[in-house]
């Protein structure tokens, strides 16, 4: 067991939690983290109502052990989504993409634990004054939807550790215990991994979709929505360089949006169309070579972090001396 404000809050055992992916984080994948002593967190940012109160009861079915859900706010339905998750029980909220002024009166009211998701110091510090338990700080490394001023998580941590009192949990760029150390080193007191966890058995999407990661080299992802905005890492493919040309030539958003066209997340996850899909990804992806249980992710990645610590340990001994 690992014990930090982080554990203590959401009475978890181990200070890890699953991002809140659309498309990969269903009933099945939240429950397995959370079986696993992380805090499963349940994407439903692509969800409508039915579809939500489904898999809440397939999550409730498999699982008694603490999860949450996370939202994105940029949805006009922000209130009612949440609040039927809330209706149902829910205890834990991650909401992102947006502001979090919008929604939090409710969340207090309903006495969850609200975390939300930030990309700055700024963003941070006006989660903390308006009474979010904890924040989840992203760097630019991160899979899918990226802050736009391109913080790295080794920058990021630190500086947002030393502005807020509230617990701060590191994401972008953690696939092992190696980065789970060094974000504990940096201040953060958990980890949220995205991009390991869609390379599980229990990860919903396509196996086309789980190869593409486990072919990725460490240059194999880009940034694509610079120019509307939207700083969006996914793995390189034949979308992404005709969205890269189309910005470099100057193309307006509207053009670019035409382009992209609809539904190009759920064509790579679900579709498994790998190469006109939107193949969301982190950085990170080129560490991941197999494709493993949750409960095999957990069993490498808890017991890892004591070798890490000990040879930090005797680099530190031989600097001594």
């Amino acid at each position: 067991m690992i014990e930090t404000r982080v554990t203590r809050i959401l009475g978890i055992k181990y200070p890890v939690i699953k991002g809140g992916m659309v498309w990969v984080s269903n009933a099945e994948l939240t429950s397995a983290v959370s079986n696993a002593g992380g805090l499963g967190v349940m994407g439903i940012g692509a969800m409508d109502i039915k579809i939500l109160n489904e898999e809440l009861d397939k999550l409730h079915s498999m699982t008694d052990k603490p999860f949450g859900i996370s939202f994105p706010l940029i949805r006009s339905d922000y209130e009612a989504m949440i609040g039927a998750a809330l209706d149902r029980g829910v205890k834990v909220v991650v909401t992102s993409a947006g502001n979090p002024a919008k929604i939090y009166k409710m969340l207090e009211s309903a006495g969850v634990v609200a975390i939300h998701v930030i990309a700055n110091v700024k963003m941070a510090q006006k989660a903390r004054d308006l009474g979010y338990h904890m924040v989840v700080a992203e760097g630019f490394e991160a899979g899918g939807h990226d802050g736009r001023d391109e913080i790295t998580t080794f920058a990021l941590i630190p500086q947002v550790v030393d502005a807020v009192d509230i617990p701060v949990i590191a994401a972008g760029g953690i696939a092992d215990a190696r980065g789970m150390v060094a974000a504990f080193a940096l201040g953060a007191e958990g980890i949220q991994m995205g991009t390991r966890f869609v390379v599980t058995k229990e990860s919903p999407v396509h196996e086309n979709f789980k190869q593409a990661i486990i072919n990725t080299m460490d240059t194999d992802t880009t940034i694509t929505g610079r120019r509307l905005n939207d700083p969006v890492r996914v793995i390189k493919n034949k979308l992404s360089q005709e969205i890269l040309d189309a910005e470099a030539s100057g193309a307006s958003p509207e053009d670019i949006l035409d382009i992209i066209g609809p539904d190009r997340t759920y064509m790579a996850s679900i579709d498994g169309n790998v190469t006109d899909g939107s193949v969301m990804s982190g950085q990170i992806s080129g560490m991941i070579k197999e494709i493993k249980s949750v409960q095999e992710v957990f069993d490498e990645l808890i017991p890892g972090i004591e070798p890490v610590i000990d040879r930090i340990k005797k680099l530190s001994t031989k600097m001594a001396l």
